[in-house]
């Protein structure tokens, strides 16, 4: 146990809390068991221990474990929390919780039987709390945590913080806004940056290795993480490679359930499986029209990768820009909206406000007769009456 406290006084020492992501303020600390999930790479274990450097010193009330270290190989997690708990802990953080076998049965022990010990764990987004032994769902408050907006992406770069819009904001004030900002920055000088590197917050460690990192990641929930979660053959991971490929580079991808699993060999409703599973584990998001639900049984209308950093890794340089404005509008928005298709443009939100993503050029005859109609385009910084600039709606989180 003192080689687990002295690593993590190493990693208190070294976190660094000069930016530190507002999605910080949107937890509430205040609950006994506190779960927080999201993709490989968003920056979860510096975000628990920013919160643990901000709030606690580095004494006996707090420790922090990450369950990939060697030492649960041979010991249990509850061994370790009743001993912290008995020599004056009072917050037991525990990363990668995914990583251990029975890390729910043994959390639930930990919150029953060690009253006043505060938990907070984090794991990958494909996650459920509700599994066949033990239901956690009950007792943990779980928050879901996203990539870099390209709001937080310019505050990393340039110092610089600018306020969360929310979406009336933005369809009612864009002009005025957009003139603030401008005045301040420019913001399409860092836009294409954001969308090839810049929702992962680790490309500051290295833009040069950014890429093979993010390759790695990839694979390690396609070979790793989904594998461990759901029984797949580890035979057809191959085809959920493919897949990311074709949905790279696409115009966007539509997805021909009978033709994919033609190509592939794989029957129907393996193959829906699969694509759920990538969503699940935010390789790709799935659109859907408003009035279908996302089941097994529905076909969605559209299949994206999650962010454009996904597409310009899988696809290189053979990547749709089209794909790419509709993959970063729905990656930003889907954070706090409801997104959909729409039956006469691209996207429906809110079951309210219909847009028309293009790039400058694009024109409004479409939705001229649809009310609450808008064409968001690409490379303006400012917009007039109905268009308003794509990477304003980067400031949404």
């Amino acid at each position: 146990m003192e080689k687990l406290v002295q690593k993590f006084y190493e990693k208190y020492a070294f976190v660094q809390t000069e930016i530190v992501r507002e999605f910080i303020n949107e937890i509430d600390w205040s609950n006994r068991i506190i779960g927080i999930k999201g993709s490989r790479g968003v920056g979860k274990t510096t975000l628990v221990l920013q919160y643990i450097k901000q709030n606690y010193a580095p004494d006996s009330s707090v420790l922090y474990v990450s369950l990939d270290n060697l030492y649960f190989s041979d010991n249990r997690l509850y061994d370790l929390a009743d001993v912290f708990y008995k020599k004056g802990g009072k917050l037991l953080v525990i990363d990668e919780v995914h990583k251990y076998a029975n890390w729910t049965t043994e959390i639930k022990n930990i919150y029953d039987d060690l009253s006043d010990l505060k938990i907070i764990f984090t794991g990958s987004s494909l996650l459920h709390l509700r599994q066949t032994k033990v239901d956690l769902s009950r007792r943990a408050v779980v928050y879901e945590m996203p990539g870099l907006s390209f709001r937080e992406y310019l505050h990393f770069q340039t110092n610089l913080k600018f306020p969360i819009l929310s979406l009336d904001e933005i369809l009612n004030n864009h002009i005025q806004l957009s003139v603030g900002i401008i005045q301040k920055i420019k913001p399409l000088a860092f836009f294409e940056d954001y969308l090839r590197h810049g929702y992962y917050p680790f490309f500051k460690e290295s833009l040069s290795s950014f890429h093979q990192k993010l390759s790695e990641i990839i694979l390690t929930v396609l070979e790793v993480d989904i594998p461990q979660f759901a029984f797949i053959q580890t035979a057809n991971i191959i085809y959920l490679k493919k897949l990311l490929r074709i949905v790279s580079s696409s115009v966007p991808f539509k997805p021909n359930m009978n033709g994919l699993s033609s190509r592939t060999g794989i029957s129907l409703n393996t193959m829906k499986t699969y694509i759920g599973l990538l969503n699940n584990a935010q390789l790709v998001q799935l659109l859907y029209m408003p009035d279908k639900g996302i089941n097994s049984l529905n076909k969605p209308e559209k299949i994206y990768l999650n962010n454009s950093n996904l597409m310009y890794n899988q696809g290189e340089e053979n990547v749709n820009i089209g794909n790419i404005r509709e993959t970063f509008f729905f990656n930003q928005v889907n954070v706090k909206y409801k997104i959909n298709a729409s039956k006469n443009a691209d996207f429906l939100i809110a079951d309210k406000y219909t847009f028309e993503i293009g790039g400058k050029n694009k024109q409004t005859k479409q939705i001229k007769d649809i009310l609450n109609s808008y064409v968001v385009k690409d490379t303006i910084e400012i917009g007039s009456d109905n268009i308003i600039p794509l990477w304003m709606f980067g400031f949404l989180y």
